[in-house]
């Protein structure tokens, strides 16, 4: 549990944002200049605001009425900047296991058990400028983990490396959120990160908190999606790997049926989240035909939002889940849609990319 109070004047900006994230992964999403670094640094102890109240599971790191601010080496908080910020002169061992000299507490991680799951074991005995970008960002995650913090900061950790290395290190991110257990505020603007790896998400724009909820119910709120982007915005939903078809497609169960795409290294039982952007989303009243596109799902519309003309945002019922489509005006007048209304979603199954399965 993490509790984040704080109002706090700056320059350009007057930061006041308030919410209780559950365990997981919160990410802090917004544009440059929202207020975002500023809460992370709080968290740190690295900026006293002028008024707020921290608490991470339990433990009141702040509280400027009851005069409680912990020094940064007191909080046992880890952070991750975006480079690396590793020594040099030292070995990837040994930048491992600097961290353990801030360990105050007779327990710490287990020195293989971090290094298997972020796949450091072929380059412990190298020097950082060996390493590639992605391995010294991964390096630079297990030196702050071994440090056994009571919680991780992470401020756009990927921010400086190419989609290839993007690629490469998220899903060490994601097995760490998966295993370890580490409560995690997550800095990005960048919506496919956020997707993949966030449990729970603060909207932040200029210093406020536009919206605060689970990951799958913010990135599907019409209400919130012009904050996305139109070409961001879209739901995540959650699926599982059923079979590896003939020609490469992967046959994946989803809230509203099976979906086929060509995602080729799922293994049958693996658990999935899916991304699915607005404008990938195409609807028809009745199930139709002769179409090229494989994913066909019943759906209702739960909620019809106007955006900027001449688009209209569709919040789409599908089980327990919601899918988030953009449509033209002229496209919702002419299929006469309603809220409540059944209908079905139709999304090519190579719309949908790599990057934004998980």
């Amino acid at each position: 549990m993490l509790e984040i109070s704080l109002s706090h004047r700056l320059p350009a900006l007057d930061l006041d944002v308030d919410f209780t994230a559950p365990e997981g992964v919160t990410a802090l999403f917004g544009p440059s200049g929202a207020g975002k670094t500023t809460v992370v640094n709080a968290v740190a102890g690295l900026l006293r605001p002028d008024r707020g109240r921290i608490v991470v599971n339990g433990e009141v790191l702040l509280d400027t009425e009851a005069g409680i601010c912990l020094p940064p080496h007191k909080r046992r908080i880890g952070y991750v900047f975006q480079d690396a910020r590793l020594f040099p002169h030292l070995s990837v061992k040994s930048n491992l296991l600097y961290g353990q000299r801030f360990n105050s507490s007779k327990t710490a991680p287990e020195f293989d058990r971090i290094i298997d799951i972020l796949g450091l074991g072929a380059l412990l005995d190298r020097r950082p400028a060996a390493l590639s970008g992605g391995e010294k960002s991964r390096v630079a995650l297990g030196r702050a983990i071994l440090s056994n913090p009571r919680m991780l900061l992470m401020d756009e950790p990927l921010a400086a490396l190419d989609a290839a290395r993007k690629a490469e290190i998220l899903p060490y991110i994601e097995r760490l959120r998966d295993e370890v257990k580490l409560p995690i505020l997550y800095v990005s603007h960048a919506p496919a990160e956020v997707a993949r790896l966030a449990t729970s998400i603060a909207l932040i724009e200029t210093g406020r908190l536009r919206g605060f909820g689970p990951a799958r119910e913010i990135l599907s709120d019409p209400t919130l999606a012009p904050a996305l982007g139109q070409r961001e915005a879209g739901a995540v939903i959650s699926g599982r790997v059923m079979a590896q078809e003939a020609d490469g497609l992967a046959r994946i169960e989803t809230a509203g049926g099976p979906v086929l795409l060509p995602y080729p290294a799922g293994q049958p039982g693996q658990s999935l989240r899916l991304r699915i952007h607005a404008g990938d989303v195409t609807l028809a009243v009745g199930r139709p035909e002769g179409l090229s596109a494989l994913n066909i799902l019943p759906v209702t519309v739960a909620e019809l939002r106007p955006a900027a003309p001449p688009s209209v945002y569709a919040r789409l019922k599908m089980g327990d889940e919601h899918l988030l489509a953009r449509l033209t005006t002229r496209s919702v007048e002419a299929l006469r849609l309603t809220e409540g209304m059944a209908c079905h979603a139709i999304i090519k199954a190579m719309s949908v990319a790599s990057e934004d399965v998980g």
